[in-house]
């Protein structure tokens, strides 16, 4: 019999919508303005913490909703904003420089629904009101830092080759070595031409120097990777703030867009972006006096150091690996019971490894932590100086010749280790950064565009959905049921989809789909006219109607979508937000109105006798 839809249909149509309106529910409930506390350099949150907030909350009689220990981090949920900024205010001076204290928006989400992974749409900065900045690498800064990599690899290279030399030190953009004896200044121009093709090498036999120059696409690599890489770490920094759906992207050579939706505190922000920071590791000076350091008697090839108590340690100026090979680190226990920290390594960064430890076993070796800082100086092209701040974070006994994976121990404690895994997997800047350019989208801003989004939504669907009753009576009634469901299944997509993020270009393609899918709907029920108009019955008209209308509307809905497919590979921003809504609302609109209206059609008509339709 003519248009009588299977029972599985029927029950896959009314699944999908239930999935959809079940993963759409969130975004009714709003958020909730909270404070959120994070560690900082390693520092992790934790039951004492909480119990901390807590009593300190109390005693200033301050109301809150609720508080919680989640992912490292202690969040605390309030009623109202005006407790919200008291609270931040009294923990901010309470914890100290340990701890991050920042202003945040937390989704009302009940339980029960946050527990099968229901959340709101995440909504971009133009929408929830938050910060962008603009960040410029120092580029100068990365270059310095590479040669001082060289300056080490040179050496290291001259040493197992047996190549005597008299000193090998930076200078321009290259490296100047020199050497006792003609013969060894031959030999190594030879050997060093042949390893390092990106360099220039000009030789000088007179005063037996080789200065050793970077090529323009040595360079060129060197600034392409310290984009790179600032890019990685900074989105990882930003997970600290717990910004929904941070967008971080490059912009031309040397500078970084970060935008934050839903942050409120800019200082917290920039604190953290701010933050230039490096691990080095090195070798402990264990001749040297320490005593005598301690008055000011350091040795050329070694340095004085604090950690964070303020204890010295001498260490040995020669840096046997930066942060920057670092790939992976966690804290474990070894077969003492003793907490260590283990850590891999990429490829070249074990290679490195391997060949400075081999001679050190059973030799102190300090992990130390370097940042930068910018001062009010400026160098000659215009940039911040940054000031260097050294510290160390660990000395461990090297057990073992060390390469792509090994372990480090003399952690105090359990937490001590793992505070220095996270650490090291935080990664390295290769250069510094600083804030160019800070622009602030304001939450009662973001609330206004969101109205004006929502009411060009309700507007564009409420004249659809008069037009639909008045001039398709009965058949333009399931239309406008089709037409609520694709607007469920759009917000339910997105609310599940982890990282699409709702933008105003994006509520400019809801609007658009809202037309698009009655536009199918127009398609089928005009189709359906034309066969009931031809004589044929009403069964075989419905059935007519939408066998011939699907490739119509099949055709115009996947060109639409290429359209946009593309917007979003080569698109970036708002754009990339219009793509991805128009996108899932083409999708959702040919399965309410292809399948999802033809199941409603043929439950109510299908399978009868009738001389007519409403339509």
């Amino acid at each position: 019999m003519l248009n009588k839809s299977p029972l599985w249909k029927t029950l896959m149509v009314l699944f999908v919508v239930a999935i959809g309106a079940l993963y759409a529910l969130p975004n009714l409930y709003g958020e909730d303005p909270a404070v959120q506390i994070s560690g900082l350099r390693g520092v992790e949150a934790n039951a004492a913490t909480l119990d901390s907030v807590n009593s300190q909350l109390s005693e200033q009689n301050i109301g809150y909703a609720s508080a919680a220990l989640e992912n490292g981090q202690v969040l605390i949920r309030f009623k109202d904003t005006e407790n919200q900024l008291k609270a931040r205010d009294m923990l901010d001076e309470a914890l100290g420089d340990e701890y991050s204290v920042a202003l945040n928006l937390t989704p009302a989400t009940p339980q029960w629904l946050d527990s099968i992974g229901g959340l709101p749409m995440k909504l971009g900065l133009d929408l929830s009101g938050g910060v962008s900045f603009t960040m410029e690498v120092n580029m100068n800064e990365a270059i310095v830092k590479a040669q001082d990599g060289m300056v080490g690899d040179f050496r290291t290279d001259l040493r197992n080759e047996k190549i005597r030399y008299r000193s090998v030190k930076k200078a321009g953009n290259g490296i100047d070595l020199q050497f006792r004896k003609l013969e060894d200044l031959e030999q190594a121009t030879s050997y060093l031409k042949k390893r390092y093709r990106d360099f220039l090498f000009v030789d000088n036999e007179d005063n037996l120097t080789l200065t050793a120059t970077m090529t323009e696409q040595k360079l060129k690599e060197i600034r392409e990777y310290a984009l790179q890489q600032n890019i990685t770490i900074i989105r990882n920094r930003v997970n600290e703030l717990g910004v929904a759906e941070p967008l971080v992207q490059r912009q031309g050579q040397k500078n970084i867009i970060i935008e934050l939706p839903g942050v409120q505190d800019t200082a917290k922000a920039k604190e953290i972006l701010n933050a230039t920071a490096t691990i080095e590791f090195r070798m402990v000076d264990g001749e040297g006096d320490l005593g005598s350091a301690l008055n000011g008697r350091v040795p050329a090839s070694s340095q004085l150091l604090y950690d964070r108590e303020g204890r010295p340690t001498l260490v040995k100026r020669r840096v046997m690996l930066t942060g920057d090979h670092i790939v992976d680190a966690g804290s474990s226990f070894d077969e003492y019971s003793r907490p260590q920290v283990n850590i891999t390594l990429d490829s070249p960064g074990g290679s490195k490894f391997s060949n400075a430890t081999k001679n050190n076993i059973g030799k102190p070796m300090a992990t130390v932590f370097i940042e930068y800082k910018p001062t009010d100086k400026l160098d000659a092209q215009g940039n911040t100086i940054f000031e260097k701040h050294e510290e160390i974070i660990s000395v461990a006994t090297i057990q073992a010749r060390l390469g792509k994976t090994f372990r480090i121990t003399g952690a105090g404690s359990q937490q001590e280790a793992h505070n220095l895994a996270l650490l090291l997997r935080a990664g390295a800047l290769i250069a510094p950064i600083q804030i160019v350019e800070e622009r602030t989208v304001g939450p009662t801003l973001g609330a206004e565009n969101v109205e004006l989004g929502f009411q060009a939504i309700v507007g564009g669907f409420a004249l659809v959905f008069i037009f639909m009753l008045i001039y398709y009576r009965a058949f333009g009634v399931v239309a406008n049921l089709a037409l609520g469901a694709n607007l469920i299944l759009i917000v339910g997509v997105m609310s599940m989809i982890p990282g699409a993020t709702l933008t105003l270009p994006g509520m400019a393609g809801i609007v658009l789909t809202v037309g698009m899918a009655v536009d199918a709907n127009v398609l089928i029920f005009e189709r359906i006219r034309e066969e009931l108009r031809s004589g044929k019955s009403v069964q075989q008209s419905i059935h007519q109607g939408y066998d011939a209308a699907f490739s119509t509307i099949l055709d115009a809905n996947i060109t639409t979508l290429i359209a946009a497919i593309i917007l979003f590979a080569v698109g970036t921003g708002p754009i990339k937000g219009f793509a991805v809504t128009l996108s899932i609302g083409i999708i959702t609109s040919m399965f309410t109105a292809i399948i999802g209206t033809r199941t409603v059609v043929n439950i109510i008509w299908g399978g009868k006798r009738l001389d007519k339709l409403p339509i």
